[in-house]
C-alpha cells in the first residue's frame, strides 16, 4: 500500500495562486530499454495529477501523434509572465528540441526556460535522446542538456547504480523517498555555473543538502537567477522499483510539486518585470538602445526609470524617472527620446521597470535594478591581462578595439613615464602587436591609442612582466585589509640563486633603490623567501620589490616589479590564510579534542578533552576551501557532545594580544552552520573562563555566513585584562554545565577587532 504524504496545509494556502499555472505531460515514447515502461508511466502522470491537479488551472498530455498541438501550447505559455510546467518521461522531443542538435541555440526548450519556466525530467538523461515514434532517434548525447542549459556537457554524468543518500532537504519536502535511492546519471554540482544556482538537493552522495561540499546528486533542482527558469531532475535512472529504485517516480513528483514548488517558488502569475532585454550585465555596442522586458501578470503600465548612477535608480530618484508607458519597450540615446545625443561610451546604465495596476493594492510592485554598458572608445580586455605575470618573451599583444575605433597606435617599454608620455607612434589597422624578443623578467608597459576618424582617445598604460621573475607573492599586489605583523613570501624564479628585498612607504624610493639605500632589506639565499617588516601602521600602503640575483648570468640581477599592500584599519585575531601543509597545520595553533597525534603529527598531544575536530585532511591546506567568507580559506570545526559533553578549539594567542590598542571595542567572527547540525550553543572564550553565547540558539544550523558582533566590555565585566588576552576559543555547548547534545560541522573566518565608528 503506497502512502502520500502532502503538506496540505501549505498546499491549501497556495491553491488559489497557483490557479494560473499550467502543466503539460510529455506522454510520447520512453526509453523502454529498461529505462521506462508505458505502463508505469501512464500510473505515474495519473499519480501527479490526481495529487496536483488542483494547483494548475490548465492540464494537457500529449503523445507523440500531437506535435502540432504541443508546439501551440508551449509557445503560447512560454513568456506569458508566469511559471508554467512542463514534465518529461527522460526523453526530449523534437517539438521541443529538433534532434540531433539541430537547434542548439534558440530551441523551444532554451526559450521555455528563458520564459522563467520549468521542466521535471525523470528517467533518462535530460535532452540525450528521443524515442518519438517508438524506435530510439538519432541522440544528441551530452550536448543536448549542455545547449538547453548553455551549461558544460558535464552538467550530467554517466554513472550507473550510483547511490545518493537522502538529504533533510529530501526528508522535509519528499518524505516518500527510502533512505536511499540510486542514480544513473547524476547531476555534477560543480558544472552548475552561474547565472544557474543549485536550487535544491534533495539526495547527494554524502547526505547533506550543501551545494558547495557535494560533488553529485538526483533529485535536484537547479535555478537560472536571470531568467528564473528552473530544471528538477527527478531520478535519472534505469527501472522503477525496489531495491534501490524509486518505488514510484508519480508520487515523489507529486510530493515535489505540492510541498516544494508551490511552497518554495510558488505557482501563479509573477507580479514583476522580468526578461531584461539587453541581458543584465550586457555589453551594449551602440549608442542607443531598445529596452524590453516582460511584463509582471498584474501590470496595467510600467514606471520607467534609467540613469547612470545605482544608487538613483535603486532610490528611484526624480532624475531617474523616466515616465510611465503602456508597452513593454523603451528607447534612449536617440533624437526626441532621454539621452538624444546618444549614449556615452565607456558608461554603464541602469534601469528599472516598476509594475503598476491601481486597482491592486499592491501596485507599485518595484523592480529589480538591470544594468547594461557601452564600450569605451578607448581600447580595453588587453591581452596579457594588465600586471600580468609570467608571460613568455615571445608574447603577441591584443586588445579589443574602443568603440568606433578604426586604427590604433601601439607605445611599447620598460619605462611608465615613457610610455605615458609618449607621441606620434606609426597607426596601424589590426588590432594585435607583436613586440619582438622580451628580456627575462623584466617588467613592460604598453599603450594603446584608438582613433575613430574624428579623434585620437589616449588609452591607459598597462603592465606585465615576463617569465623569470619571482611569481606567488604574499600578501597579492593590491591587497588591503593585510595584518600589522605580516610575512612578506614569494617563490623564486627558476634562474635565481638568491633574492634582493626592499621595502618601505615611500612608492618612488622603493622602486629606485639600490643596495645602499635605507629600502634595501638585505639579500636571502635560495628557500628563504620570506620578510618580517616589523608592527606596521594601521591603514597604511607598503611598497616592496624582489630583484632575482645570479652572478654566473651576465643580465642579473634581475629587477623586479613593484608591488603594494595597505595594513587593515582593524586587528586581524585570525584570518585563516596562513596555515598550509607542513610545518603550520591548523591543529598546531587551534588546539582541538583530537590533539597531534590523531592527526599524526608530533610532538603528541592528547587533545583538550572536548568533542573538537578543528581541519579537513582532503584539502591541500587542511582548511576549508569552499565555504569560505573572506580570502581563500576557513577553519572548519566538527563537534560531538554525544559523550564528551562540550566541543571546544583553542589558540594561544601571540599578536594582538592588547586587545586595546587603537581603541577597538568590538571582537567579529564570522560563522557558518548547518541545517543538519545540532542545535547547540555557540560560544567564544577568552582566557579560557569568559564565555559569551551567541543569542541565537540555533546559530549552529545558519546556512548563510552570518557575523556576530561582541562588545569587549562584556569579557571585561568578567575579569578579562584586555591588554593580556592570552587564549581565544571557539566551541559548541555549555562549556560551563556540560550536557550530552548532538554533532555537526561550523566554518569560522575573519575573526577581527574593530574600533569604534568615528
Amino acid at each position: 500500500m503506497k502512502i502520500l504524504v502532502f503538506v496540505f496545509v501549505a498546499a491549501f494556502a497556495f491553491c488559489t495562486m497557483a490557479m494560473a499555472s499550467d502543466i503539460a505531460f510529455y506522454v510520447g515514447a520512453p526509453n523502454i530499454d529498461g529505462w521506462y515502461d508505458v505502463a508505469t508511466q501512464t500510473a505515474d502522470v495519473e499519480t501527479i495529477i490526481a495529487e496536483t491537479g488542483h494547483l494548475f488551472k490548465d492540464v494537457q498530455q500529449f503523445n507523440d501523434t500531437q506535435f502540432d498541438e504541443f508546439g501551440r501550447w508551449v509557445d503560447e505559455r512560454t513568456n506569458d509572465g508566469k511559471m508554467d510546467i512542463i514534465w518529461l518521461n527522460g526523453c526530449v522531443p523534437s517539438v521541443l528540441y529538433p534532434f540531433v542538435n539541430l537547434e542548439p541555440d534558440g530551441s523551444r526548450a532554451e526559450e521555455w526556460l528563458d520564459g522563467g519556466n520549468m521542466f521535471i525530467n525523470v528517467s533518462d538523461w535530460f535532452g540525450y535522446v528521443s524515442y518519438e515514434g517508438g524506435p530510439r532517434q538519432a541522440e544528441n548525447g551530452p550536448s543536448g542538456a549542455a545547449n538547453i542549459l548553455d551549461l558544460s556537457s558535464g552538467i550530467i554524468v554517466s554513472a550507473d547504480n550510483t547511490s545518493m543518500t537522502v538529504t533533510p532537504t529530501g526528508q522535509e519536502y519528499l518524505p516518500s523517498l527510502p533512505d536511499t535511492v540510486i542514480t544513473y546519471r547524476p547531476i555534477v554540482l560543480s558544472a552548475v555555473r552561474a547565472p544557474w544556482e543549485v536550487a535544491a538537493i534533495f539526495a547527494s552522495l554524502g547526505g547533506t543538502d550543501n551545494a558547495a561540499a557535494e560533488t553529485q546528486a538526483d533529485p535536484v533542482v537547479i535555478h537560472n537567477t536571470e531568467t528564473d527558469g528552473y530544471v528538477a531532475f527527478i531520478n535519472q535512472s534505469a527501472g522503477s522499483g525496489p531495491p534501490g529504485w524509486l518505488e514510484d517516480r508519480g508520487l515523489t513528483c507529486a510530493e515535489f510539486i505540492v510541498n516544494w514548488v508551490s511552497t518554495v517558488v510558488g505557482l501563479g502569475y509573477q507580479p514583476l518585470a522580468s526578461g531584461p532585454n539587453p541581458k543584465d550585465g550586457a555589453l551594449h555596442i551602440d549608442t542607443w538602445v531598445s529596452l524590453s522586458w516582460r511584463a509582471g501578470h498584474f501590470a496595467v503600465s510600467h514606471d520607467v526609470y534609467l540613469g547612470d548612477n545605482y544608487d538613483d535608480v535603486n532610490a528611484g530618484a526624480e532624475s531617474t524617472f523616466q515616465g510611465n508607458q503602456a508597452t513593454t519597450f523603451f528607447v534612449a540615446g536617440f533624437p526626441g527620446f532621454p539621452y538624444p545625443e546618444g549614449l556615452v561610451p565607456g558608461t554603464t546604465y541602469y534601469w528599472r521597470i516598476d509594475e503598476v495596476n491601481e486597482a491592486n493594492p499592491n501596485s507599485p510592485w518595484k523592480g529589480d535594478v538591470w544594468s547594461f554598458s557601452i564600450p569605451p572608445k578607448t581600447a580595453y580586455n588587453p591581452n596579457p591581462a594588465d600586471s600580468a605575470e609570467l608571460i613568455a618573451t615571445d608574447v603577441k599583444l591584443s586588445w579589443t578595439a574602443g568603440f568606433g575605433a578604426k586604427l590604433h597606435t601601439v607605445y611599447f617599454g620598460s619605462n611608465f613615464d615613457d610610455v605615458n608620455n609618449a607621441k606620434g607612434g606609426l597607426p596601424q589597422g589590426t588590432t594585435t602587436y607583436t613586440p619582438g624578443k622580451l628580456k627575462l623578467a623584466k617588467t613592460y608597459y604598453w599603450r594603446v591609442d584608438e582613433f575613430d576618424a574624428i579623434a585620437t582617445y589616449k588609452g591607459n598604460v598597462w603592465s606585465f612582466t615576463t617569465q623569470g621573475a619571482v611569481v606567488s607573492l604574499n600578501p597579492s599586489n593590491g591587497a588591503v585589509d593585510v595584518k600589522h605583523m605580516p610575512t612578506l613570501t614569494w617563490s623564486p624564479s627558476v634562474y635565481a640563486a638568491s633574492h634582493q628585498v626592499y621595502f618601505g612607504d615611500d612608492k618612488e624610493a622603493v622602486k629606485n633603490a639600490g643596495t645602499g639605500s635605507p629600502e634595501y632589506k638585505g639579500t636571502r639565499n635560495l628557500g628563504s623567501e620570506s620578510y618580517e617588516p616589523g608592527k606596521l601602521l594601521w591603514n597604511a600602503t607598503y611598497y616592496w620589490r624582489i630583484d632575482e640575483v645570479n652572478n654566473a648570468n651576465p643580465d642579473s640581477p634581475w629587477i623586479g616589479p613593484l608591488w603594494s599592500f595597505t595594513t587593515a584599519n582593524f586587528l586581524v585575531v585570525d584570518d585563516f590564510e596562513d596555515y598550509d601543509v607542513g610545518n603550520n597545520e591548523i591543529w598546531w595553533s587551534w588546539k582541538d579534542g583530537l590533539g597531534y597525534a590523531a592527526h599524526g603529527k608530533e610532538p603528541a598531544y592528547a587533545g583538550n578533552g572536548t568533542g573538537a575536530a578543528v581541519g579537513d585532511e582532503s584539502t591541500g591546506s587542511y582548511c576549508e576551501e569552499t565555504i569560505v567568507h573572506g580570502g581563500s580559506q576557513s577553519m572548519p570545526l566538527f563537534y560531538d557532545n554525544s559523550v564528551l559533553k562540550y566541543s571546544e578549539a583553542q589558540k594561544t594567542l601571540t599578536y594582538p594580544r592588547d586587545w586595546t590598542e587603537n581603541g577597538v571595542k568590538t571582537l567579529t567572527i564570522w560563522f557558518r552552520g548547518d541545517s543538519a547540525n545540532a542545535a547547540e550553543t555557540l560560544y567564544v572564550a577568552l582566557n579560557g573562563s569568559a564565555v559569551v553565547n551567541h543569542d541565537n540558539s540555533n546559530a549552529a544550523q545558519v546556512t548563510t555566513w552570518t557575523r556576530w558582533n561582541i562588545d569587549l566590555q562584556v569579557f571585561a565585566d568578567q575579569g578579562v585584562n584586555l591588554s593580556n588576552v592570552n587564549t581565544i576559543a571557539l566551541g559548541l555547548g555549555n562549556k560551563k554545565n556540560p550536557a550530552v547534545g548532538g554533532s555537526g560541522t561550523m566554518y569560522f573566518d575573519d575573526i577581527r577587532l574593530y574600533p569604534p565608528a568615528p
